[in-house]
């Protein structure tokens, strides 16, 4: 193939530590922009809104971002493995950075969500890029204590978003929550451009933009789908019907297509991984059970406890703090053991014991309790989320570090996005039954803000917020059951050994004792047309 990046894997063996830690730092910041652009916006929306006006379109501030990122965070992955790292960051960082300049001078709401999409495309490939970078500068042996800062800052910016957002709304201006990239990726993108020893091409590379197009737009038929569907369109519309059917048709294709392709955007061969194919049902699944369900803990605090989304920001630091040290002990004694199979065990069975105790939550609960429960689940993401990417990335050879990072982190992505549609309605639906119940004959939206909540008479008040409280129950608590799924799919991991190379040097993948070499149904399917396409290449 040609396309190793022998100079990345340099720094692992022969530079100094300093420099390594330089560009770890760098690429922290990277994730850090990544992250915190995800959550930072969601506090906003309501005085942007106010400014801009277009409240018809609000929810394309969001979706805009999610659709973009989504869909080029494959092509990033792809981009990486045949051009190199260091300059495809670079591009995705400038691209960010452009798109953040843009969304803080839009003047008007139109303009606002051209530019989100604009950022989301440098968005997609900050945070692929950045974990397959590392993937170049550290074996898997020694990454565990790196990936489980990166888990640590995926955990933080996660909670501190809202918080900062409320805070720059509060006392600056709604467009400093897209200034404020500017410092930070301007530090990284210095430090990535001098510290970093980038690969130069030496051979044409063929880019599979069918297998890209295809893709991308069955991701973005999925995504517009569960984005949409319930809110601005009805479920049963012709246009979500057609949206569900195209991108199941499209994605159905996709291995036909990429089995002719000289360099697939997705190989097939990825699915020859039991490894691989595991962390990729796993982090689908927790995704759709912990960023579904966990969305709805800032209406709990806001609506049931009254609190301001200031302290409701706050008041989700103990879910940080436990992401944060799990993150960072689980990393170290992985790679002071050498076995990372454990930890999505643990970690997957703490966060669903979470999720069921956040079911139980009422409005008379006391705050130390949610506290408590909300700590339990950070305890369990913490333990599984950088693991799995740890995992996936040992699996394969390094020819394909990117693409899988960017399905790792994508199958992650697109099982959130799920996941807040349908506990999004199970929400709505139990609400407006409670609210039928309870408040006959009363006029009130089912997603009344936290401040119009405020405002209600006393007995109405009381009885929206014990409507709303009953409403979360079965929505925690089936994040709950789906959690119990990924429980029972992380059994089915193997401690693969960890390679002690890095980059080009870490061609051949190892494999756990008894491991077979065909592990799922998927690749079962896949198998005929990849050997159809190696006979056709014969």
């Amino acid at each position: 193939m040609g396309q190793h990046d022998r100079t990345s894997a340099e720094p692992a063996a022969s530079s100094p530590a300093p420099r390594v830690r330089l560009i770890f730092g760098a690429l922290l910041l990277v994730l850090l922009l990544a992250s915190l652009d995800q959550t930072i916006v969601s506090t906003a929306l309501p005085t942007i809104v106010g400014d801009l006006g277009g409240l018809n379109h609000l929810s394309w501030v969001v979706t805009a971002y999610l659709l973009s990122s989504t869909v080029s965070s494959p092509l990033y992955g792809k981009a990486g493995d045949l051009y190199g790292r260091k300059r495809v960051l670079q591009f995705a960082i400038v691209v960010f950075l452009v798109g953040s300049v843009l969304c803080g001078v839009a003047q008007s709401m139109v303009q606002l969500i051209v530019f989100r999409a604009l950022q989301g495309v440098g968005g997609g490939g900050l945070m692929v890029t950045a974990l397959a970078t590392v993937g170049d500068l550290v074996p898997p042996r020694q990454r565990g204590r790196y990936q489980g800062l990166f888990g640590g800052v995926f955990g933080v910016a996660t909670v501190i978003g809202p918080l900062l957002g409320g805070f720059f709304v509060d006392n600056l201006s709604w467009r400093w929550i897209f200034y404020v990239n500017l410092p930070i990726g301007a530090v990284a993108l210095v430090v990535i451009a001098t510290a970093f020893t980038g690969r130069a091409q030496t051979e044409q590379c063929r880019i599979d933009w069918l297998g890209g197009i295809v893709l991308g737009a069955g991701l973005a038929a999925i995504v517009l789908f569960t984005s949409l569907g319930g809110t601005t369109l009805a479920w049963t519309s012709p246009t979500m019907v057609g949206l569900l059917v195209a991108g199941a048709a499209l994605l159905a294709a996709l291995p036909f297509i990429e089995s002719r392709a000289r360099e697939p955007i997705l190989p097939l061969e990825l699915f020859r991984s039991r490894t691989f194919v595991v962390t990729s049902a796993v982090g689908f699944v927790i995704g759709f059970a912990l960023f579904g369900s966990v969305t709805f803990l800032p209406l709990y605090l806001q609506v049931v406890k009254g609190y301001s989304p200031t302290r409701s920001g706050l008041l989700m630091t103990p879910m940080m703090l436990g992401v944060l040290t799990t993150s960072i002990v689980s990393g170290n004694l992985i790679t002071k053991f050498g076995r990372y199979r454990v930890f999505p065990i643990v970690g997957t069975a703490t966060a669903t014991v979470g999720l069921y105790l956040l079911s139980r939550l009422g409005a008379a609960t006391p705050t130390g309790i949610a506290a408590r429960d909300m700590l339990i689940v950070g305890l369990g993401i913490g333990l599984v989320m950088q693991v799995l990417v740890l995992a996936a990335q040992n699996a394969v050879a390094h020819r394909l570090l990117g693409v899988a990072t960017s399905v790792s982190t994508m199958s992650r992505q697109i099982g959130g996005t799920i996941g807040v549609a349908v506990f999004g309605a199970i929400f709505s639906n139990r609400l407006g039954h409670e609210l039928a119940g309870r408040l006959p004959g009363a006029h009130i939206p089912t997603t009344a803000s936290p401040g119009v909540v405020r405002r209600l008479p006393q007995a109405v008040h009381d009885a929206y917020v014990g409507a709303v409280a009953t409403a979360l129950h079965p929505v925690f608590l089936a994040a709950a059951a789906v959690m119990s799924v990924g429980f029972a799919l992380t059994w089915l991991l193997q401690d693969v050994p960890l390679r002690t190379t890095a980059g080009a040097e870490a061609a051949e993948v190892p494999m756990a004792a008894g491991a077979e070499p065909v592990a799922s149904a998927w690749h079962r399917v896949a198998r005929p047309f990849v050997a159809h396409s190696r006979k056709e290449m014969q």
